[in-house]
């Protein structure tokens, strides 16, 4: 296990929730179990959130050009106007008023103020503008009720600004980005818009940002798009191309603010740092989020600077949408809670795959960790739902305190208060180190977990220093047989470990059936293995079961399990008779945890091959 960086915690209502159980056997139903009081069920502690909502107005799901709009026209070095509320003073226009204004044009070096005291809404739409500013903000709102950005329709809209400002004193930190605001900001219309930053931030406020709706493209040095209180995404294609954040809501005086909310859009957003960053919560209704964080995965990562995919302090929520994210850092991070409610996630990470600090729960959706240091890790993990695969360099699924560290590597530490709830869903883990490492107690009601863990013995296909109590579901773990670890007796259902005299070549098959030749098991496992433990609902007490390797299946082959086909037998190795709820057959070996009565026992040849239960 590696070492976890400590970090703030923010404080979170904890409360109770009852997970499911239901379900037996092998299955991939993705969907959340159906919640019930049975005795057996796991009890798992989730942080009580309100969801965010952020209202867009029609007026700005629906914007439309007044008629009788004061006209900007920019013309190189000059501005005209037509209408009322703006006044120029060189290269400088300086709206005043509440209203619309039609801004077209190229302006080489100048800028587009707004300082208006009116209560109303500032409009401005820009027709086609190419404006740069060599020494500050081409686009700088300095006091208004509401700013509201329109890209007409059609159009291509670029601003660009200078590597330095000029402030009117030293004291002066404003404007910060290309296009700064001190007050509400809105972006809508389905024009185009570029911004080339290369000063500081790309698009920043100071108070709330909305974008309803268009094509913004951000290049920017530092932070790409930056809402202090908060940043809520309706619709549109946003690309970003940042030296430091892609998206970025930071105010951290006000636990409600300092939040980003995405309902929907198409994201494409490559950073130095943080992929997309809130200070308190990150909720993900919708979308298509596609982010390189850091260089990627396939850096090696030591920098101090975070570069994270998704991150928050407080809140991580995803019901929906699709990721695609490649990160040098954690790719899906919280300080606090993570909850996946639904989603399409795929995800690269040269650390985590998904980590939080106090509680992680997956409820639906499909997550695919196609490659992590760590795949899951959280202090508390809950798995109701939702099919999971991952692959990980060390352990898949880890669950230890904020603070713990490793000591060598694949030892247990003792006494540790994590959790893993299994109530539902589909787990695959492919890993190098532990497959399952948990710093205290397991508890599995429901669902499919597969573990392909290490070949060394010094870790093992499951590891936990508390309880691991099993009442239903499907539990197959292969890998090393040094630590190798069993449910424990506290469990309800049977449940075998078996080891193996040698070392086993990966892909060789490893097959279970009863005495009668009735089918339990065909695997291949991905790597070389010496132990298997097998839970499933079909094994039941006093009934004998014979082991083979190698071997061939008909079957249909899914996660190295073989079902719906015929076994063509290998070697038996040995048989073995369920006597209690654990029990522990073949050769000598096995890890701590999971002791169980029934050493090897007599069976009858093998019979043909058929599908796992």
């Amino acid at each position: 296990m590696k070492k976890i960086i400590a970090l703030i915690l923010q404080s979170i209502l904890i409360v109770a929730l009852a997970a499911c159980s239901a379900a037996s056997g092998v299955g991939t139903d993705s969907g959340s179990s159906d919640q019930t009081s049975a005795g057996n069920e796991a009890v798992a502690a989730t942080a009580d959130t309100t969801p965010l909502a952020v209202e867009f107005s029609s007026e700005e799901l629906n914007p439309s050009v007044d008629e009788s709009a004061t006209s900007i026209m920019l013309n190189g070095d000059s501005i005209s106007v037509e209408g009322d509320g703006a006044t120029v003073n060189g290269s400088i226009v300086t709206i005043t008023a509440d209203g619309t204004y039609n801004i077209s044009g190229t302006l080489n070096d100048g800028q587009i103020a707004v300082n208006s005291e009116d209560d109303g809404t500032v409009t401005l739409v820009l027709n086609g503008v190419n404006i740069t500013n060599t020494s500050s903000a081409p686009i700088y709102v300095m006091s208004a009720d509401k700013t509201m950005i329109t890209l007409a329709d059609g159009t291509q809209n670029v601003v660009t600004d200078g590597a330095s400002y000029v402030f009117a004193n030293a004291e002066d930190d404003e404007p910060k980005a290309a296009i700064f605001s001190n007050d509400d900001l809105t972006i809508n219309g389905t024009g185009a818009l570029t911004v080339n930053a290369n000063y500081n931030n790309g698009i920043e406020t100071d108070d709330d940002l909305k974008i309803v709706s268009g094509v913004i493209t951000v290049n920017a040095v530092n932070d790409g798009i930056k809402g202090k209180n908060y940043i809520a995404v309706n619709d549109g294609t946003i690309t970003v191309n940042a030296g430091g954040d892609g998206l970025q809501s930071d105010n951290d005086e006000d636990a409600t603010k300092g939040y980003v909310l995405i309902e929907g859009g198409t994201f494409n957003i490559t950073s130095g740092q943080d992929g997309i960053q809130a200070e308190t919560r990150l909720t993900v209704n919708a979308g298509k989020i596609n982010i390189v964080s850091g260089g990627g995965s396939a850096i090696n990562y030591e920098l101090e600077e975070s570069a994270k995919g998704l991150k928050a302090d407080v809140d991580v929520t995803i019901t929906g949408g699709t990721f695609n994210i490649d990160s040098a850092d954690d790719a899906i991070h919280s300080n606090g809670n993570l909850t996946i409610n639904g989603g399409d996630i795929t995800v690269a990470s040269g650390d985590d795959g998904l980590h939080a600090d106090t509680t992680l729960s997956i409820n639906d959706g499909t997550v695919n960790i196609m490659k992590a240091y760590e795949g899951i890790e959280s202090e508390t993990i809950t798995i109701n739902g939702g099919t999971i695969h991952l692959n990980a360099d060390d352990d898949g699924v880890n669950g230890a305190g904020s603070e713990d560290s490793s000591n060598m590597q694949g030892m247990p530490q003792g006494g540790g208060t994590a959790h893993l709830y299994i109530n539902g869903g589909y787990l695959y883990v492919d890993s190098r180190g532990d497959g399952i490492d948990i710093n205290g107690s397991i508890d599995m009601t429901a669902g499919t977990v597969i573990v392909n863990g290490p070949v060394e013995n010094m870790n093992g296909p499951i590891d936990y220093d508390g309880t691991f109590t099993l009442t239903g579901g499907y539990l197959l773990a292969v890998g090393s047989s040094g630590m190798a670890q069993a449910p424990s007796e506290s469990s309800t259902q049977y449940a075998v470990r078996y080891n193996f005299d040698a070392m086993q070549a990966a892909g060789t098959l490893i097959h279970i059936q009863t005495a009668g030749g009735e089918d339990v098991l065909t695997f291949a496992p991905t790597k070389q293995y010496q132990s298997v433990v097998l839970s499933s609902p079909e094994l039941s007490n006093g009934t004998t079961y014979v082991v083979f390797t190698g071997g061939s299946s008909s079957g249909t082959l899914v996660d190295g399990l073989y079902t719906d086909g015929t076994y063509s037998a290998g070697t038996q190795v040995g048989s073995f008779t369920i006597s209690s709820i654990i029990t522990s057959a073949g050769a000598a070996g096995g890890g701590f945890g999971g002791p169980g009565g029934g050493g090897p026992g007599g069976g009858a040849p093998g019979g043909g091959g058929g599908p796992p239960p």
